[in-house]
């Protein structure tokens, strides 16, 4: 995760789709989270409604949050990796 910096666009591929966003490996340790509110342009009801496992996407770093920033913002999550925040730029 340390080799990703805000405003960076990769590539990579939808490995799940929860209730409020979709998984996206880019290639890094662990795979970066796009808020269902990141998804699209529009309101988006179920994040199926626009991207599905296995599909290739291009999406954008919007932050790094590391374990540290992560366990003090809530005591009880229990952060051991970095996790990155990313927007979905084109499916």
């Amino acid at each position: 995760m340390e080799d990703l910096t805000p405003g960076m666009q990769l590539e990579g591929v939808v490995t799940n789709v929860t209730n409020f966003g979709a998984f996206v490996d880019v290639g890094v340790h662990q795979d970066g989270l796009v808020h269902i509110s990141q998804l699209a342009d529009r309101f988006v009801e179920d994040p199926r409604e626009v991207v599905k496992a296995g599909q290739i996407v291009t999406v954008k770093v919007l932050n790094v949050v590391s374990p540290l920033a992560s366990a003090s913002a809530s005591s009880t999550c229990g952060a051991t990796e970095a996790a990155a925040a990313l927007r979905l730029v084109r499916r």
